[in-house]
């Protein structure tokens, strides 16, 4: 469980990192501010301290496992720039087709906030099993829990004084709607790619 937390950190902060980076380059204001990301990344830490919790399947029990620095950077590479390839797909939806501008940043903002919680923490169950999440391996009570009340949480501060205090604006049905769909299309992709890795 240590190491999937390890693995989650270290593939959605570089690809996170790649994403506001790359969106830093071409949109003429931040993608997200910081005090933005920093609850942001908070709240999606509170969701990996469920890790702890977690069940772990039975065949990765079955002999010990040494630290294997290559195959965590390997994991990086592999998982990092697949989430940061949906979190671009997010830029270019909301620049080009719901034409999101300048004038309307915090909209652009609220939007990647809540996203990028919901998104690492549908990855979580990705990342926490070698199988199919939800089908061959099921996560603990505790996981689960975490996971769905935190992205309510994430979905609802824009709505709140928490959310007008760090810049962000309510967000409309179809924006919720997305912020849940591009997840979804994430896990598929995010399967393929993992067993690629494997």
């Amino acid at each position: 469980n240590l190491l999937k937390y390890i693995k989650m950190a270290a593939s959605f902060n570089f690809g996170e990192v790649t994403s506001v980076l790359i969106a830093s380059i071409f949109l003429p204001f931040f993608p997200i501010t910081p005090i933005q990301l920093l609850v942001q990344s908070l709240l999606y830490d509170i969701g990996q301290l469920s890790l702890p919790t977690d069940n772990v399947d039975e065949e990765y029990l079955e002999k010990p496992r040494r630290w294997d620095m290559k195959s965590l950077k390997r994991f990086m590479l592999y998982m990092g720039p697949t989430s940061s390839i949906f979190d671009l797909l997010i830029f270019w939806l909301l620049w080009f087709v719901f034409d999101i501008r300048e004038g309307q940043a915090a909209l652009f903002q609220s939007i990647w906030f809540s996203y990028g919680i919901v998104s690492n923490l549908i990855g979580l169950h990705i990342i926490r099993t070698a199988k199919i999440p939800f089908l061959e391996s099921h996560a603990s009570k505790t996981v689960y829990l975490f996971t769905f009340v935190l992205c309510a949480v994430a979905v609802c501060i824009p709505f709140t004084f928490i959310g007008e205090f760090l810049g962000l604006v309510p967000l409309t049905p179809t924006f919720i709607g997305l912020i849940f769909v591009i997840p979804i299309l994430y896990c598929f992709v995010a399967l393929i790619v993992k067993k690629l890795y494997i």
